[in-house]
Parts: structure tokens; sequence; C-alpha cells
């Protein structure tokens, strides 16, 4: 199904389910951070997920959709369909229509099963979505609310050097003192030195924390809310580990299908220096500390 652009919540609804189309219950959906959530009971009886922000924030959604679709390409592991999205000036608001999950209960070996389809994404072809570069991708998104730089690069240190740490630590500038700015720009020159050359660029879902992985209406692990571009896919296994990590078998099965190298765990801490920066540019001085031990590991 082609992405719907509405003018209205109401216009894009009818677009999709018919013109007598009405909402009949609205429930809020907690969990995120950046935009307001709700799932939508439509008058036949089917059910929508939406995201809502200001008018003005539609360009989130807008680099969302598309980064679903890039997900759910490989056909290797599970993403809800983006439906359709645009401005509802009436209400106040931009929106995105999104396919509803149900959660079952969890498959057999649904995290082995999740591991290997993780491993699976990470081996597809990405030939052509980074330009004529390995690294970056096509068009910007976002990690949360900030803007996520993916301009193209051959190199893979090059490009976490200038598309992930560098705008960070900039907008971080005000957060950091002499010595953690010191360690910073030690951290940029030697970065060659700490991350290296992937056999294949990956795919990435680039924002993959517990929160965004959901059992879906197969019992098997689902991928939501993406920062998508194509990196090394350490990256993505580094933010598995970030905030309490995923079951031992997970990264198990991962290792069948996709071997992580013995260095993995010495460079961890760097790939996730750019989530907890954005986090600290994001939600404040809870995160400087967490920032300021692996600029000090690593200078």
């Amino acid at each position: 199904m082609e992405l719907i652009r509405a003018d209205s919540l109401e216009g894009a609804l009818q677009a999709l389910y018919g013109p007598n189309t009405v909402i009949t219950d609205r429930q809020p959906v907690y969990g995120g951070d950046i935009n307001r959530a709700y799932r939508l009971t439509l008058s036949a009886g089917q059910t929508v997920f939406m995201k809502s922000n200001t008018p003005g924030q539609l360009a989130l959604f807008e680099a969302e959709a598309p980064g679903l679709a890039l997900l759910a390409r490989p056909g290797v592991i599970g993403v809800p369909k983006a439906l359709s999205l645009g401005t509802d000036a009436r209400l106040g608001m931009s929106f995105l229509l999104m396919e509803h999950l149900s959660s079952a209960p969890p498959a057999p070996g649904c995290w082995e099963t999740f591991g290997r389809q993780l491993a699976a994404l990470h081996m597809a072809d990405t030939a052509g979505l980074a330009g004529e570069m390995s690294y970056g991708l096509s068009f910007d998104n976002y990690a949360g609310s900030t803007v996520q730089v993916n301009t193209p690069h051959e190199k893979w240190s090059d490009f976490f050097r200038g598309c992930r740490l560098a705008p960070q630590l900039r907008l971080a500038s005000g957060w950091l003192d002499g010595r953690t700015r010191r360690q910073a720009d030690r951290l940029l020159e030697r970065l060659d030195e700490y991350l290296p050359e992937p056999e294949r660029p990956s795919l990435l879902h680039g924002d993959l924390w517990s929160g965004n992985a959901l059992r879906g209406p197969d019992g098997k692990m689902w991928l939501i809310d993406p920062a998508v571009y194509v990196g090394h896919h350490e990256a993505d296994l580094a933010m598995t580990q970030l905030f309490g990590g995923f079951p031992p078998a997970f990264y198990a099965a991962y290792n069948e299908v996709c071997p992580i190298d013995s260095g993995y765990a010495r460079r961890r801490d760097i790939y996730n220096l750019y989530h907890l920066l954005n986090h600290l540019n994001l939600f404040g001085e809870s995160y400087y500390y967490p920032v300021a031990r692996i600029l000090e590991r690593y200078s």
C-alpha cells in the first residue's frame, strides 16, 4: 500500500477505510518521549496506531515512514506499515498513522528468532542506500527529535566521526568543561584506531533499545521507531546493551548468523557515546556523567 499524504486526520482515515469512517474510541499509548501516541478504534472495527506532534514536527514522520519501509524491505523481520501522514490544521497537529500491533504471547524461541532475524537484516544488501558511498543514507532523519545527519561516507570511522559524534559534541558544548572537550577532541582524532572497517555495511535500526522492539501479533519481536542508516552492525548491538540489554539467547543466536568480533566489547561504549550525548542534549544533566566516563576512558 502506498503511503497516503493527507491534510486532515479525517481525510486520512476516510482515504484508507472509506468515506463514512469515524473514530469511535481513542486510547493513549504511553512510553514515548517525543510524540504523543494513541490507539484509534474506527467505526467499522479497525484499529490504527497514531503518533502526533505539533504541525511543525511533520518532518519527524516524513523521515520515520521511509525508515520503516527500508527495514521491511529485506523481508526478514517484522515492521509495522506506515499508512498515512499529514497535518491537521483544525486539530493543531501533525500525525502518522500506522498498522496497529496487537501483542500475542511469545512464540517458542522468541528471542533466538529475533537474534537471527536482526543478524539477517544486518547481512542484507545495502547497495545504493548511501548513493555511491558505503555508509550513511540518501536522506537525514532523527534520533529522538534531534536531526541525525546521514551524509554518505566511504569510510566507517569518517562517517561515525563526522555524522554521529562531532554533531552531538557541538550540541553538547555547553555541558562540557575544558577537560572533557579536550578528551572529546582526542577521541575524534584517534577514532580510526578504535573503529575498524566492517566486513560489509549493514542496514541499521539506529535506535535499538528494548523499547523499540515489541512482541507482535505473531508472537515474534517487531521493530518500531527507527533511526535508520547504513553502518557497522556493532552500532546496533551496542545500543541493545545500553539500557539493560536483551536476553543472552538473543546474542547467542545473533552470533550464529553474524559472528560478533572479539574486539566488539572494547568499542561498544564509543558507539553508545553517540546515544548518551543525544540524551544529554535532549534530557539534561543526568546523562553528563556517563558521557564524561566514556570520554575519560578513551582519551
